[in-house]
């Protein structure tokens, strides 16, 4: 059920129930945080295993406080200038918060979302809420209240509808080491960004690294197509010339090519708008029945940084 009824979200997340919500990010899984019932109903109806953390939305920088502990004073800093907003921040947890949400680790994920739906939410519950992105493991994120929808129909209570997804991709994950700033997983909020405050961070190579934070697993983000991610379209497109293929493309369409699906993502070349469209175009190419998706490389700057880390998770078998 797609409603933009909040009082009716609310009302299923103090019964323990599950709802899909808007961020500015992806639409997420929410649950009561405190309610180890409900989180669990999560991990099933994903089918995510619950050595991968998840994320804790809570509704000001104020409620920070009530959640983690011993914060480093690099993370009060990118809190107060990217709140609400898409990042994501690793803090040690205050001992009520279960090990259930945190893989029995003893830190903690934590965001403030900037939607307005889901900020009057938070508003009207006196919990936060755990939110993962609102898709089966592995697959990809949804943007848009029909993605969830179509995921999940009965499974869950209701998705709260709150339009397309701004951001169009996951918040950027930061952690810290003796204050020092730690890029668990790109997002976002591009690394140029996070310096302009933190200084120059360290990002941790999810593929070669433990899961101790939410999106770091190697394989993630992907359609149910085959997808491969190369700088060279020409040249695949001969390789598999006998396919049917769809192409993820920057800003340009390829000249001379027929019976392609060609899915632009920014004609004018803008990165921000590129990461906005990535999914909601991923999810189309995926419905089109096609033997092939092939994807364009992105500049290896700013969000194509973001936008590489998902379409090279995505081509991971």
């Amino acid at each position: 059920m797609i409603s933009t009824d909040i009082h009716l979200a609310a009302k299923f997340l103090k019964n323990e129930g599950v709802v899909g919500i808007p961020t500015e990010t992806v639409y997420g899984l929410a649950a009561n945080a405190f309610s180890e019932n409900a989180i669990r109903k999560i991990f099933d109806i994903k089918k995510r295993p619950t050595t991968n953390p998840l994320i804790l939305h809570i509704k000001n920088y104020e409620e920070l406080l009530k959640v983690g502990t011993d914060i480093p004073e690099m993370a009060h800093r990118l809190a107060k200038a990217f709140w609400p907003g898409p990042l994501t921040l690793i803090v040690n947890k205050q001992k009520h918060i279960s090990n259930l949400v945190t893989a029995h680790q003893n830190t903690v994920a934590v965001r403030v979302p900037n939607h307005p739906l889901t900020l009057e939410l938070l508003n009207t519950i006196d919990f936060p809420l755990v939110a993962p992105s609102a898709n089966p493991f592995t697959r990809i994120s949804p943007t848009k209240a029909l993605h969830v929808d179509d995921y999940f129909k009965t499974k869950i209570a209701m998705v709260l509808d709150g339009g397309s997804c701004s951001a169009g991709v996951e918040s950027t994950i930061v952690g810290f080491n003796l204050n020092q700033p730690i890029v668990y997983r790109l997002g976002a909020i591009s690394i140029e960004e996070i310096e302009k405050i933190a200084g120059k961070v360290t990002l941790l190579n999810a593929g070669k690294t433990k899961t101790t934070t939410p999106g770091m697993c190697k394989k993630h983000y992907a359609p149910s197509t085959k997808i491969i991610l190369t700088s060279n379209i020409l040249q695949e497109l001969n390789h598999w010339k006998e396919k049917k293929i769809g192409l993820l493309l920057f800003q340009q369409t390829i000249p001379n090519v027929q019976l392609i699906h060609q899915k632009i993502l920014s004609p004018e070349g803008d990165l921000k708008i590129a990461t906005a469209n990535l999914y909601n175009s991923l999810h189309e190419l995926d419905t089109m029945n096609l033997d092939l998706i092939i994807a364009e490389r992105f500049p290896d700057e700013g969000l194509g940084r973001t936008i590489n880390d998902r379409l090279t998770r995505a081509t991971k078998k």
